[in-house]
């Protein structure tokens, strides 16, 4: 189902990337024609963003035969906002930097494999602190329109860590970002819708459960190996 999503939101972006191109083949007055040549610029964004968890399980068997699995059964929209800065560096390469807050929610389920075929569900709700670093490649400005690639790295903080519960989530991840846009010229400001998909790199599920007083659910630690974030965001910039 992630990977559906994350091809329709790329499809989406990518045509309406090319109706803008196919908009600005004739040559048409530049709305704010230095904006971009500034040493550095300021902006303020908001979006939207889904959140995943890519969990590898390792079948593990308690003393009753029970063997769990966990996967993320339903996305929910989350939403982002921040503010952007972003260093000129050279005509079509800048250093943007966005602290940013996200807040998101991801429904687990796990399947019990081997006897009673239960299931147990767990909201995993999130709200991090970010600040990424991204490095953008623009291409040539026609008219009002100049479409980009972004790559960055992205450390987050947690600060929504609940104990007591099925699986415990770590307060810190890193995440690369790898994204595409399209700087929108109007009159007064600069517009700027931008795709972008978010792999973490860290194992992010707490192995060691000194937090737990009903021993019950370690199983379901121990049935998971490792587990790592993904996400897609749309986000909306105004500079």
């Amino acid at each position: 189902m992630f990977g559906k999503l994350k091809r329709f939101i790329s499809v989406i972006l990518l045509l309406t990337v090319a109706v803008c191109t196919a908009f600005s083949q004739t040559r048409k007055l530049q709305n704010n024609p230095y904006i971009d040549q500034r040493r550095l610029h300021y902006g303020f964004f908001f979006g939207m963003q889904v959140q995943d968890i890519k969990f590898r399980n390792n079948g593990f068997i308690t003393e009753d035969g029970e063997s769990w699995f966990a996967d993320v059964d339903e996305y929910l929209p989350g939403f982002q906002v921040g503010v952007l800065a972003e260093l000129y560096l050279h005509e079509h390469f800048s250093l943007r930097f966005l602290p940013s807050l996200f807040f998101g929610d991801r429904k687990v389920v796990f399947k019990e494999q081997n006897v009673t075929q239960e299931r147990t569900y767990m909201d995993m709700k999130t709200c991090y602190v970010s600040v990424p670093v991204n490095l953008k490649f623009s291409a040539e400005r026609v008219n009002n329109y100049r479409p980009y690639l972004v790559v960055g790295a992205s450390p987050l903080v947690n600060l929504m860590i609940k104990k007591q519960r099925h699986v415990l989530i770590k307060p810190f991840d890193f995440q690369i970002e790898v994204g595409m846009g399209c700087d929108i010229y109007l009159k007064f400001f600069k517009l700027i819708p931008e795709l972008k998909f978010n792999f973490g790199l860290l194992d992010i599920i707490e192995k060691t459960r000194n937090d737990l007083t009903d021993k019950s659910l370690m199983k379901f630690t121990q049935s998971i190996d490792r587990g790592v974030s993904r996400s897609i965001s749309l986000t909306f910039y105004f500079e």
